[in-house]
């Protein structure tokens, strides 16, 4: 089977996609000769040329406006912005412009375009260019967030978050570039809103988000060990959320763990928790539901400390047991 990192398979996606549609273009800070800050975009600047893989100078806000007024006037773009951290100065073109034009004007305007932004912990980069806010973003009115946690995923959500007509936020984790998965090269689209059970099982229900998602099929394996078999779900699309296939899998296994990266507090955990217990779900719990995710500190550099900020496999495996097992 042919297999791709999730970088090329990212790379795949904008190709095919910009071969077949001269409206789509890229835009960002190094996308370029440089290839983007972690190498997505590469080469792609020798295909196209640099009127539709465009530099900008180093103003979120600037390129986030641009992406908006092209999208306004008919193109498709993709912006990049270089760490999830620096989204914080493009908020106001975000939050007060792209997810309130539709609305405001009726319908009759729209606004087409893909934010690409690498987030997360591991790389040792520290607590400016660590962080995961992607649920900042879930509160906007007017907003989709899409989170793919493999290659084949990453590429059928790009293509679709490019053809929706509405602003897409599209994180990436850093981690995950040099992952590798199946990926078909024929170009296809998974649609967002369309949550996975990447894994079956019987004893426990664990949501989870991008990087977690790869740490809970690994929590997983060990606990088939001792016994626990647990189901792995994988939303892929954070806003609009598809609750059907957790909610199902909640009434089979009576037991659930949310994990991921981003702090707890005001984190996407909560929200999935108070939708279980919204839900028809809430009558078949057998124990407390229970949310995995990163200290409510900054992501610090030492690589010691900042593994111990966020869920490792470990910490994943001695909850489940916990929750399993009845020690709540």
């Amino acid at each position: 089977m042919r297999e791709l990192t999730y970088a090329e398979a990212l790379r795949e996606a904008l190709r095919q996609t910009m071969h077949a549609d001269p409206t789509v273009f890229m835009i960002g800070e190094d996308i370029g000769v440089y290839g983007g800050a972690f190498g997505v975009s590469a080469g792609l600047i020798d295909e196209f040329g640099p009127e539709r893989i465009i530099d900008t100078p180093i103003s979120e806000a600037a390129l986030t406006g641009a992406c908006i007024g092209a999208a306004l006037t008919g193109m498709r773009p993709v912006g990049e912005i270089q760490f999830m951290d620096f989204i914080t100065l493009a908020m106001e073109q975000l939050v007060l412009q792209a997810a309130k034009i539709r609305f405001m004007f009726g319908g009759k305007a729209k606004v087409p375009f893909v934010l690409r932004t690498p987030a997360g912990s591991g790389t040792g980069a520290a607590a400016q260019h660590s962080q995961s806010l992607e649920n900042w973003f879930v509160h906007v009115p007017g907003l989709k967030v899409v989170m793919p946690s493999t290659p084949y995923d990453a590429k059928g959500l790009l293509r679709a978050a490019i053809y929706d007509d509405n602003p897409v936020i599209f994180v990436e984790h850093k981690l995950l570039y040099k992952t590798k998965g199946y990926v078909p090269e024929e170009p296809y689209e998974i649609p967002l809103s369309q949550s996975k059970v990447v894994r079956e099982g019987t004893d426990l229900t664990i949501v989870a988000t991008s990087i977690m998602v790869q740490r809970s099929l690994q929590a997983a394996e060990i606990l088939a060990q001792v016994g626990i078999q647990v189901e792995v779900i994988d939303p892929r699309t954070l806003k609009p959320l598809d609750m059907n296939p957790i909610v199902a899998s909640v009434k089979k296994t009576g037991r659930v763990m949310v994990v991921h990266e981003a702090v707890k507090t005001g984190g996407f955990g909560g929200e999935v928790v108070a939708r279980i217990m919204e839900s028809e779900a809430f009558d078949y719990l057998e124990a407390p539901v229970r949310r995995l995710a990163g200290l409510d500190i900054p992501i610090p550099y030492n690589r010691t400390l900042e593994s111990h900020a966020v869920p490792q496999v470990d910490n994943i495996v001695d909850e489940a047991r916990k929750l399993v097992r009845g020690g709540y």
